[in-house]
């Protein structure tokens, strides 16, 4: 039994293994069948990627799957977090896929639920499922991780993929920086002026302004935001050759990035998304894997 909970308690070699898996999926290796698990996917927030691509994966696996819906669920009654997961966990579900609003929620369950537990974001903390698939769209890009130099670009403070794939990126030798506005800055990362970025970087990394994190006064703050951190056409054709635009997604239109540049050439947006299916078959298959192999 595996969990993934955080990439930091991954070694280089652990991660290198699950990207290579995971690109040997995309190049149509086909996987040992998994008939017969079932995989429950609770999100306590809402999703569409990454709970998504992790049923797609789970299909093609040969698993069947189990969605939560909080919504119709005795949550709305008074059950706790702990007993709902407990009761997914009593349906001898094989793994179990959580997203919740609460920062390391998976504290109060390690050691009490006896099935792999699958991070799919918590909080402001980690996505760690997202930071593979970032990695493995770069690798498959660049081939190598080693001196690459990347910007994050936005809401650094509230991001939990920008937590994980600053801690993960600098692992592998990349060179990270971060830009938007000083109000979402995080002072213990490296700052780099937004047109000095697009200048210099091989990677321009762009976060979605998480408008429900945010307190109206923030908010009020956001209405020129395209205008001075935006992505645009003009902006993207500073950037240097051979560099690529990244975001997780959802992505606010004409905000953090212009409708024209979405699917522009330089824009791997959605090579992130299909390779998420990839990299999460790999996760699931690891849940499942002698820890001692």
């Amino acid at each position: 039994m595996n969990h993934l909970l955080q990439l930091r308690s991954l070694s280089i070699n652990e991660i290198m293994n699950i990207l290579l898996e995971a690109l040997r999926y995309k190049r149509g290796e086909i996987p040992e069948s998994e008939t017969g698990k079932i995989v429950s996917h609770l999100f306590f927030e809402p999703s569409t990627r990454t709970q998504y691509s992790f049923n797609t994966a789970a299909y093609r696996l040969g698993c069947q799957v189990i969605n939560f819906n909080v919504s119709s669920s005795s949550i709305n009654k008074g059950e706790t977090f702990y007993d709902t997961i407990k009761t997914f966990a009593s349906f001898q579900s094989d793994a179990l896929v959580i997203r919740s609003s609460l920062d390391e929620y998976y504290k109060d369950l390690v050691g009490k639920i006896a099935v792999p537990i699958i991070n799919a974001g918590d909080g402001v903390c980690d996505h760690p499922t997202q930071s593979l698939l970032d990695l493995m769209t770069i690798y498959e890009t660049f081939g190598h991780f080693s001196a690459l130099k990347v910007a994050i670009v936005g809401d650094i403070l509230h991001s939990r993929v920008a937590n994980t794939n600053i801690e993960v990126m600098e692992r592998f030798g990349m060179t990270i920086y971060t830009s938007g506005p000083p109000e979402f800055m995080v002072a213990d990362y490296r700052f780099l002026p937004f047109s000095e970025a697009l200048a210099t970087m091989d990677i321009i990394y762009l976060l979605r302004i998480q408008h429900e994190r945010h307190q109206e006064a923030m908010l009020r703050s956001l209405e020129n935001y395209h205008q001075e951190y935006g992505l645009d056409a003009k902006r993207a054709a500073m950037m240097k050759e051979g560099a690529i635009i990244m975001h997780p997604a959802p992505f606010n239109r004409n905000v953090e990035i212009a409708d024209d540049v979405v699917e522009c050439e330089k824009s791997k947006i959605f090579t992130q998304i299909e390779n998420g299916v990839f990299v999460r078959m790999a996760v699931l298959k690891r849940a499942w894997r002698d820890k001692r192999r």
